[in-house]
Order: structure tokens, then C-alpha cells, then sequence
């Protein structure tokens, strides 16, 4: 009997990946079901390539991870960030023999929600729209009903959940309660994979933007960690990969002295970068555009093209449920924005505009 090459990865999977991985032949289904299996590639690869081929993870180029607007070419931003997740979540998964397509798939979907202008815009949402905003559940409502004029992505229940699941806040990296964690270890690699990215990107534009100096490092930190994002990187992941086979328990884990200094470096990063006075004042700033282009199009129009006109004024809301309606919609189109675009739209509607002299 003939098979296909898709069967035939499945077929592989089966035969090299660990027992605790999660095989892409058992996947729980789509939200929507697939009557049309593709021939060539595993669930999960596909919902990798749906991923990348949306138009809001193309616009993660221009979004903010920690600086606003850097006029650098090399700080970070949520696209690179979301590649740099990938790359390390892929590298641990393919040391454990976890599915790599599953954990490279929740990797580049994990941050799609994200705002514009980083944490400072997900800030303002929260407050502005009544039942609060989180970038983790931004995600998935872009990947089930926003993206693809409406229709969703249609993507695993995998990758829905590893999506839902990655957010930690200021939690802990491995919680015990398995209530925190994605059902998967990939989606857990990937909740990992996040920190041990952000500690080492955002480290390294604090030290090019001047913030801070290699010296300024705690000593106990770098003797663990090292001096290079290289070797802060290798030790970390090294260290998950060891503790995690020798324990070989159907969980991942990091040793407590590994998980002791992350958690020190992410405390060093809130104190030293993220409450920088610098980042703070940028952070203000955002605030106040998210808030007043929320407050204009809670009475306003949408732009009929990308900056066309603004200034047609809505008809008043009838009924509670027409006004929690007119809140979703303002909420996905700013969550929606790149950078640029929020600033060049709350130029053209709030900076005055020079008269032509003829």
C-alpha cells in the first residue's frame, strides 16, 4: 500500500521521538475540523507555515519589544524575539526528542497578540477596555477569528493551547501545579524558551544602548552564566536538557541553582532596565497615544484606507451589548497596530497640520 509523505513523517516520529512527546498523528484536531489532510506535511507543520504566511506575524517587524522606536538597526524587536524563542525551544525540544514542528509552531504564534509598543500598550488596553486585555489571549482570538479576513488560522488544539499557555508574568519558570503549564512539554519548552530569550536579548540592547555596562552584571551571575549572550545561552539550555534526561519523569526541569540565577537575572533586568527612567518616560508616552486613539475611535470611524480619513464621528451606542461590541473592535485594531503606524495615525489626528502658503 502506498502512503504518503506526510504518513510517513508521522511513521518517523512514532519510531525516534521520546515517549513523551507529542506525535503529530494523535493531535486532538483543529478548532473547525480538516476535511482536506494535506499529503505532504504533519499537522503541526502546517500550522507552522500558517503562522509565518499571516499578516500579523509580519507586522511583528515592526512592534516593540523593550525600546520604543530604536533608531539602531540591531535592538530587538517582537519578530526577532519570536525567532530567537523558536530557535532556542527548537534546540532543546530536538535534545529531548520532542516534536520540534509543534514547539517551533507555538513559538512564532505565541506573541501574535502583542501590541504595539510592547508591555506599555498592553498596559493601556488592560486598563481602557472593560474586561481587560492580555497579549497571551490577543494571540489566540488573532489566530481563531481575526486573522484571514475573520476565518482564523484553524490551527491545533496543541498550538492553541502551548499559545494560551506561555504567559508567566512574574511567576515561576516551572511551576508545580500543572494548572500554569501547557498539556504539552513542547508548549512548556516554549514557555522556557520565552525567559531564557528576553534575559539575553534584553541584556544585550541594555549594555549597546549604554544602560548598562558588563561589570554591572552580579558576580554570582556571571560565574554561572558567563560573560556573552553565547555562553548565557548554552549554559542555560545545557542545563535544562542535562537536569531534565536525568530525571526523565515526563517533566521538564532546571536545576535549582539554574533556576535560582534566572530568576535572579530577570530581577536584575526589572531593576536595572525595565524600571529604567529612561525606558519608564518612553513607556508614558506610549501610554498616552494607545489612550487617546482609543478615546477617538470609541467615537470615530476606522480609517477606510491605512491613514485616510479619520474624522467621521459614529452614531451613538444604543445598547450595552452594541458598546461592548464598539470596545472589542477599537481594542483588536490599536492591540493590531505596529509602532509606526500608531504614531503616524495619532500625528494626523491630534498634531496640528501646517496652512500652505501659495
Amino acid at each position: 500500500m502506498s502512503t504518503t509523505i506526510r504518513e510517513q513523517l508521522e511513521e518517523q516520529e512514532e519510531k525516534s521521538l521520546s515517549p513523551w512527546a507529542c506525535l503529530s498523528s494523535r493531535s486532538r484536531g483543529r478548532l473547525f475540523g480538516d476535511s482536506d489532510p494535506c499529503t505532504l506535511r504533519t499537522v503541526f507543520q502546517r500550522d507552522r507555515d500558517r503562522i509565518i504566511h499571516s499578516k500579523t506575524f509580519r507586522r511583528l517587524k515592526h512592534k516593540t519589544q523593550v525600546f520604543l522606536a530604536p533608531a539602531g538597526d540591531h535592538y530587538r524587536t517582537r519578530l526577532t524575539h519570536v525567532l530567537e524563542v523558536s530557535q532556542i525551544a527548537r534546540t532543546m525540544a530536538a535534545c529531548l526528542r520532542l516534536n520540534e514542528y509543534l514547539t517551533e509552531a507555538i513559538a512564532l504564534g505565541h506573541d501574535l497578540g502583542h501590541t504595539p509598543f510592547g508591555h506599555a500598550g498592553e498596559f493601556s488596553l488592560n486598563l481602557l477596555h472593560p474586561k481587560g486585555f492580555k497579549h497571551y489571549r490577543q494571540s489566540l482570538r488573532i489566530v481563531d477569528f481575526l486573522e484571514n479576513e475573520g476565518r482564523g488560522l484553524n490551527l491545533t488544539w496543541e498550538v492553541r493551547n502551548g499559545i494560551i499557555k506561555h504567559s508567566k508574568g512574574y511567576g515561576d519558570i516551572l511551576p508545580e501545579g500543572n494548572g500554569e503549564l501547557a498539556v504539552t512539554l513542547e508548549g512548556q519548552l516554549v514557555r522556557v524558551a520565552d525567559i531564557m530569550a528576553y534575559v539575553n536579548h534584553d541584556m544585550d540592547d541594555a549594555l549597546r544602548a549604554g544602560m548598562l555596562h558588563q561589570q554591572d552584571l552580579p558576580r554570582h551571575l556571571r560565574e554561572v552564566l558567563g560573560d556573552r549572550s553565547s555562553q548565557r545561552i548554552n549554559a542555560m539550555v545545557g542545563d535544562l536538557v542535562a537536569t531534565t534526561l536525568a530525571r526523565n519523569d515526563g517533566r521538564l526541569h532546571l536545576s535549582q541553582r539554574m533556576n535560582e540565577t534566572i530568576t535572579d537575572l530577570r530581577a536584575f533586568l526589572y531593576d536595572n532596565v525595565y524600571r529604567n527612567s529612561r525606558v519608564h518616560n518612553e513607556f508614558e508616552k506610549a501610554q498616552r497615544i494607545i489612550r487617546d486613539l482609543y478615546g477617538y475611535f470609541l467615537e470615530h470611524e476606522f480609517p477606510e484606507t491605512e491613514l485616510g480619513s479619520c474624522c467621521r464621528l459614529r452614531d451613538p451606542v444604543q445598547s450595552e451589548r452594541e458598546e461592548q461590541h464598539r470596545h472589542r473592535r477599537v481594542c483588536d485594531f490599536i492591540a493590531g497596530m505596529t509602532d509606526r503606524y500608531a504614531l503616524d495615525l495619532y500625528a494626523q489626528i491630534f498634531m496640528p497640520k501646517p496652512w500652505s502658503v501659495l
